[in-house]
């Protein structure tokens, strides 16, 4: 009986574990929007402009997936940009990977004190590289790597490390019982008050969901 409650409690704590992860991810595609449209929108116009000339019909990565998914069920999207559809895919490619992580963190190697904020750049390093450089192409999501400008990749590793690190962040801040007083690492601090800083100065046209991260 004993094993069989102790059974039950390690499930019900992975899946608590992996809907954290699914939240934190919520919050760090959020995040990493924000930064990405503000920085496509405040980068060269010859730069944007070229990289919505290399998208596939002008759509970003999720919305090629989208209408791709459309086409197959024999219908179409209206409109084809910031549809409901791929904004949903759109942080689904987010979540699904934070998820994971959160799983995976518990069993990563004991950082020292405050310093696994270096996992949350890593889960991000790896996103940029494997799915934004990687997958996209591969699966026709995105035009080829070598055709977007310069800004666009630089844009998409400084959103991709934003996302990163939200995750890890968001996960600290809900991994300890709510009895207890939260102690952030003077980094997540600092990268709370940016973030913050940075909201405060995107306009309502900012707001609005963006070209989607991030080719």
């Amino acid at each position: 009986m004993q094993q069989r409650n102790d059974h039950y409690s390690s499930e019900a704590g992975m899946l608590g574990t992996m809907f954290k992860g699914a939240m934190a991810g919520a919050v760090g595609v959020w995040a990493m929007d924000r930064l990405d449209w503000f920085l496509f929108r405040n980068e060269d116009p010859q730069a944007s402009h070229r990289t919505e000339q290399v998208r596939p019909q002008g759509l970003d990565p999720a919305h090629v997936a989208a209408k791709k998914a459309a086409r197959l069920m024999g219908t179409s999207l209206q409109p084809a940009q910031t549809h409901p559809a791929g904004v949903a895919i759109h942080y689904a490619l987010g979540i699904g990977p934070a998820t994971v992580y959160a799983a995976m963190r518990e069993r990563l190697p004991v950082t020292a004190q405050g310093q696994d904020f270096l996992y949350g750049m890593g889960l991000g390093l790896g996103l940029f590289l494997i799915q934004d450089e990687g997958l996209n192409q591969l699966m026709g999501l995105s035009g080829k790597q070598k055709d977007y400008p310069w800004q666009a990749h630089a844009r998409g590793l400084a959103a991709h490390l934003v996302l990163g690190l939200t995750i890890n962040m968001a996960l600290n801040v809900m991994r300890a019982p709510r009895s207890v007083p939260q102690q952030l690492h003077p980094f997540d601090e600092r990268f709370i008050e940016k973030v913050s800083e940075h909201i405060s100065v995107i306009s309502d046209r900012d707001r609005a969901y963006p070209s989607a991260s991030t080719h």
